[in-house]
């Protein structure tokens, strides 16, 4: 068998040899020799193929906070891996080089699943991460992954867009431990027109994660002219209040210009200011302004006392006013973080 094509495990055989895929919500129906919308699924004689199994674009060990997740074993290095390919069409994409690449376009390394686990274990990394492109399109490899990620003790993270269909996903959420789902506007019609995707199936399967008990934060990437309208906001507000809870983190992050929108300019951050005030008066307690290195909206401030208990600068924690079961230390209130800071002295028993 070719190294990255194997039988993809959502899918119908239809008549006259066609298939459909049911792995994300736009159910692409491929006769054979086509290829699905995300550029790497495909009908091979009747059977739907991923041409991306083990194929892997890019492998680096970040901060957790890159991902973004402030509220999840903050300061935790994490092995970051990823292949081709995405559902979606955002025409702003920062990693467009990878996410508009096809599998015989890009010089991909082919790794096993076990390799992974052996480069968390050398380098002391119990943390792997699935992102720069979009996770779910590589399902069969994710899950592998991350099934033998977690049985020798390490964490799993999707760094996601959340289009993805709930069969699936519940599958898969028995491996993830935590996830950042891009919530990319509020807007049907502009998921549709401009994204490329449905809003309706990205908060079902963001709510299922929560529900599944992944831990969860959310970033909305502020784009003037096209998500930046503050009753749209305030509606996406209400909606990560009321159904994923006020202590869910909520990132918003300044646009800059890349790709198809390189001629706009980045998101004022006064903007952004406006928005990050907006949240926190709606009611979420953790709300954070990303992509401005060293602004306030960086840190986490106690829900009680209002004193900044994590400060940042980009993506290092310089101050720390947390005790070590994850209270203020100025009045005692709990702050909602999964896992303990973690520091580089720190170690991790993997099985």
């Amino acid at each position: 068998m070719v190294k990255g094509v194997r039988e993809a495990r959502w899918y119908e055989k239809l008549d006259d040899g066609k298939v459909r895929c049911t792995l994300c919500p736009w159910r692409c129906v491929l006769e054979p020799g086509r290829v699905g919308l995300c550029g790497v699924r495909a009908n091979e004689g009747g059977k739907l193929v991923t041409l991306v199994y083990g194929l892997l674009s890019s492998i680096a060990i970040d901060p957790i906070e890159k991902k973004p997740l402030y509220h999840f074993y903050p300061g935790a290095p994490i092995l970051s891996i990823s292949t081709v390919g995405c559902n979606f069409r955002c025409p702003w994409c920062q990693n467009w080089h990878i996410s508009r690449a096809k599998p015989n376009e890009e010089l991909l390394d082919y790794v096993e699943p076990e390799r992974i686990v052996e480069l968390m274990k050398r380098y002391e990394v119990p943390f792997l991460a699935f992102t720069y492109n979009e996770p779910v399109i590589w399902y069969e490899y994710v899950e592998d992954t991350a099934r033998l990620a977690k049985a020798a003790g390490g964490f799993n993270v999707l760094v996601t867009n959340g289009h993805i269909n709930p069969e699936p996903l519940e599958e898969l959420a028995k491996y993830v431990d935590a996830a950042n789902v891009d919530v990319k506007a509020f807007n049907p019609v502009t998921y549709l027109k401009v994204i490329g995707g449905k809003l309706d199936a990205v908060l079902e399967a963001t709510k299922l994660m929560k529900e599944r008990g992944v831990h969860v934060e959310t970033t909305y990437l502020v784009v003037p002219g096209v998500n930046d309208d503050e009753e749209e906001f305030r509606k996406m507000v209400r909606w990560h209040l009321e159904e994923l809870g006020p202590d869910t983190p909520l990132h918003i992050s300044r646009f800059f210009p890349a790709y198809k929108f390189s001629d706009r300019p980045p998101t004022p951050v006064e903007k952004l200011v406006k928005l990050w005030e907006l949240a926190r008066k709606e009611g979420l307690l953790y709300v954070y302004v990303g992509n401005v290195p060293g602004h306030s909206g960086e840190f986490t401030y106690c829900p009680r006392c209002g004193k900044p208990v994590v400060k940042r600068m980009g993506f290092e924690i310089y101050e720390w006013n947390l005790t070590e079961d994850n209270r203020c230390k100025f009045c005692g209130e709990p702050i909602k973080i999964v896992g303990k800071r973690w520091r580089s002295r720190s170690r991790w028993t993997f099985l």
